[in-house]
């Protein structure tokens, strides 16, 4: 039996606890999580080089999951347009059962490989993608076949799975086994096994946009600023990196469109909107490029 689906006497009794021993326990498997994330970090950081890479040549990340792995992958590309501006048709996730999955579960989907490949099919996966499979058993058909073909059709394949011995991580080009073992709840993959999924997760996302460079000194200046909380933030931004004031930051961040990285350029160099245009554009975007050129 897998580790994240056995029982544990520890728990036998868990409905006869007080509230506070089970916030304790809870929070115990949850700082295990993020250990056992932490034990995989080689893994995650070829994910992030190699990656990059294929991102850089105009690749797709793509996401496959079912149940909590999928909700999971969901919230991560969701997140990445609005953090990087990265474009939406390049963050997908192909979930078991499909979109109404995410809010409504549809377990059985999980154990046909069909659906993933002609889902993967139905967006033509090629060499530049970059496909994720999540599994906490790491035996999921959906995941499993999906890599298998988005492997045969040239793209990097990254399994992430909790359980040794899974499959998936076979499957895969860099396998990421992190170990969380017994659940609290067993089989409750939403506890320690999602948290680690979702961990790593936000370091292959986040460190792969900082390779492309989406950051630049630890700020998000590829951020889309809105609404008035973002708006301010973006000002704030260009502030901080031209060393200007608020106003002159924000009449900056107008003249700009919004643009966090054009503001600081046409700041920090002494340019108009299309001169520091150009000097973004002749440095691939990149604005530590841009401003050191």
């Amino acid at each position: 039996m897998s580790t994240t689906e056995s029982a544990s006497l520890r728990y036998a009794t868990l409905e006869d606890w007080s509230s506070s021993d089970l916030v304790a326990g809870i929070l115990e498997g949850q700082y295990a999580a993020i250990a056992a994330v932490q034990a995989a970090s080689a893994p995650i950081a070829e994910a992030i080089d190699r990656g990059a890479e294929r991102l850089a040549r105009g690749g797709r990340l793509i996401y496959l999951g079912a149940g909590t792995s999928g909700r999971i992958a969901t919230q991560d590309a969701a997140e990445l347009p609005p953090t990087f501006n990265w474009p939406y048709e390049r963050a997908i996730t192909l979930m078991a059962g499909g979109r109404d999955a995410v809010f409504h579960a549809a377990e059985g989907a999980e154990d046909s490989e069909q659906l993933a490949i002609d889902a993967l099919d139905g967006i033509s996966v090629s060499e530049n993608d970059v496909v994720i499979g999540l599994a906490a058993s790491g035996r999921t058909p959906y995941a499993i076949g999906g890599l298998i073909h988005a492997r045969a059709k040239g793209a990097l394949t990254i399994g992430i799975f909790n359980n040794r011995g899974g499959r998936l991580g076979e499957v895969a080009d860099i396998s990421i086994l992190i170990e969380t073992g017994i659940e609290v709840l067993s089989g409750s993959t939403r506890m320690k096994a999602g948290t680690a999924q979702k961990a790593a997760l936000n370091c292959i996302s986040t460190g792969v946009m900082i390779r492309l460079g989406f950051v630049y000194r630890g700020l998000m200046v590829e951020m889309r600023p809105t609404n008035v909380k973002l708006q301010d933030r973006a000002v704030k931004m260009v502030a901080t990196l031209a060393d200007a004031e608020y106003e002159v930051a924000k009449g900056a961040l107008d003249t700009a469109g919004g643009s966090i990285k054009l503001a600081t350029t046409m700041l920090i160099l002494g340019l108009d909107r299309d001169a520091a245009q150009q000097r973004l554009s002749a440095a691939g975007g990149n604005l530590r490029t841009a401003l050191r050129g």
